[in-house]
C-alpha cells in the first residue's frame, strides 16, 4: 500500500483509534479507508466523527519529507520490522476482557496503525525488552537503583524501553547505552521534536544505538493526553514493566497499569519508607498488583526465558515432549535460523530478525544445552531434532 495513504491516516486519525482498527481488521484496504475519509464515505461509521476536523488536512508528502529530513521512516503493519508478536500478545490479551483494570481504558486498548521510527529496526530492538520508568523528580537512591537495573539488563541482552523523560527514564536510557546495550525511547510528540530539550544529545545517541519511536506525525507537540497514550506502547512493546520511585499520583503508575491490563509482568522497586517518593510503588506491591524486585536478576527471573510472554503458552512449554519444543520464542527463532550445514552468526541474526548481540547470546546458550554445535565462527544444528 502507499506510504502516502498511511501517512495521511496517521495525520487525520490520532491514535489509538478503535474504529480505524476495526476497519483494518475487517479487511478494508488503507487506501480505500483514506479515500473514504477524504470523501466522507457513508461506511466510515464512528471514524467519520473522529476525522471530521482533520479530514481535509492532507500533509502526507510533507510529513514523509519532514521525517526523512531527520532520518526517520514510517512503519506500518505491512512493514518487516513491525512488532506483530508484541502487539498481538498485548492487545490480544486486552481484547479478552480478563483485566478488570483495563475496562476503563478499553477504548484506547488497541495498537497503533503506524509508527515513526529512527534508528534500528523496531522488531529487533524490542524482541527481548523491559520497560523501566519512574519519576522525573528522582532522588540519588532512585537514580542509583535504576542504573544498576538497566546495566544488569543490558549486560544480559535485554533492551531497556522508556519514555525519555528527565529523572528515572533518563538514567535508564543512559545506563543501557553505557553498558553497550540497546534502548528504545517512546516519544509523546512528533519524531522531529526534541523533548525534553535537555535530552537532545541522549535522544540522538538512542537513535544511533537503539530506536526512537513516535505514534504521532512530525511537528506534533507534546501534550498531557499524549503522554498517557504513549505509556500504553511502553507497556505493550515489552515483556514487563518495572517502576522505580513513583509517588501516589506518579505518571509512571499509568504505565504500570497499562502493563497490568495488557497481560505483561508488573514490577516495582521498593524505596525508603522515610519519604513519600516511592509510595506508589509500595501500594502496588501491597495490593499484589506488582512484584517486588531489587535488581536485574529479579526481573530476569520473573520474565523467565527470553521472549516468553504468554502464560498459557508457557504451560505447554513447561510440559513439552522434547528440548526443542521447550525453547522460548526467541530461542526457537535462532535455532530454526541455523542451517544444519553451518551458519555464521550474522546470517543467523538476519534470518531470525534479532540483534546480533542477542543472537550470539542465544547461540551460546543453545550450544551449552547441547542443541547446537560450534566450530569457530560456524554454528550447526542437528536436523533430526
Amino acid at each position: 500500500m502507499s506510504q502516502r495513504d498511511w501517512a495521511y491516516l496517521n495525520r487525520v486519525v490520532e491514535g489509538p483509534s478503535r474504529p480505524l482498527r476495526q476497519l483494518l481488521d475487517a479487511g478494508r484496504d488503507p487506501s480505500e479507508i483514506a479515500r473514504g475519509i477524504r470523501t466522507r464515505a457513508s461506511w466510515l461509521g464512528e471514524l467519520a466523527g473522529q476525522t471530521e476536523a482533520r479530514h481535509a488536512l492532507d500533509r502526507a508528502e510533507q510529513d514523509l519529507a519532514d521525517a526523512a529530513a531527520v532520518g526517520a521512516r514510517l512503519i506500518t503493519p505491512e512493514s518487516p520490522e513491525w512488532p506483530h508478536t508484541e502487539f498481538d500478545l498485548a492487545f490480544g490479551f486486552a481484547a479478552t476482557g480478563r483485566s478488570d483494570h483495563l475496562r476503563s481504558y478499553q477504548a484506547d486498548a488497541v495498537p497503533p496503525h503506524a509508527l515513526w521510527v529512527r534508528g534500528r529496526p523496531l522488531g529487533e530492538t524490542v524482541a527481548q525488552s523491559v520497560g523501566v520508568v519512574g519519576t522525573r523528580a528522582a532522588t540519588r537512591y532512585g537514580i542509583e537503583a535504576t542504573r544498576q537495573i538497566a546495566t544488569g539488563l543490558a549486560t544480559h541482552q535485554w533492551t531497556v524501553v522508556s519514555g525519555g523523560a528527565l529523572g528515572i527514564d533518563t538514567a535508564a536510557h543512559e545506563s543501557a547505552l553505557a553498558a553497550g546495550g540497546l534502548t528504545v525511547v517512546v516519544a509523546a510528540c512528533g519524531i522531529d521534536r526534541t523533548y525534553p530539550a535537555r535530552n537532545a544529545t541522549l535522544l540522538e545517541r538512542i537513535a544511533g544505538q537503539g530506536s526512537w519511536i513516535s505514534e504521532y506525525p512530525p511537528g506534533t507537540p507534546p501534550q498531557r493526553h499524549r503522554f498517557l497514550t504513549r505509556n500504553r506502547l511502553v507497556a505493550a512493546l515489552t515483556a514487563g514493566t518495572v517502576i522505580v520511585e513513583a509517588a501516589w499520583r506518579s505518571g509512571a503508575l499509568n504505565t504500570l497499569s497499562w502493563a497490568e491490563g495488557l497481560g505483561r509482568v508488573t514490577m516495582a522497586v521498593p524505596g525508603p519508607v522515610t519519604g513519600s517518593g516511592s509510595l506508589g510503588c509500595h501500594e502496588r506491591i501491597k495490593e499484589g498488583r506488582a512484584q517486588l524486585v531489587t535488581g536485574a536478576d529479579d526481573i530476569r527471573a520473573l520474565l523467565g526465558a527470553a521472549g516468553a510472554l504468554d502464560v498459557a503458552e508457557q504451560y505447554e512449554l513447561a510440559f513439552a515432549a522434547t528440548p526443542v519444543q521447550a525453547l522460548s520464542r526467541n530461542e526457537l527463532r535462532v535455532f530454526d535460523a541455523v542451517d544444519p550445514a553451518g551458519s555464521e552468526a550474522q546470517t543467523v541474526a538476519e534470518a531470525a530478525g534479532l540483534p546480533l548481540p542477542l543472537t550470539v547470546h542465544l547461540l551460546l546458550d543453545l550450544v551449552r544445552r547441547g542443541l547446537l554445535t560450534r566450530d569457530g565462527t560456524v554454528w550447526r544444528r542437528d536436523d533430526t531434532l
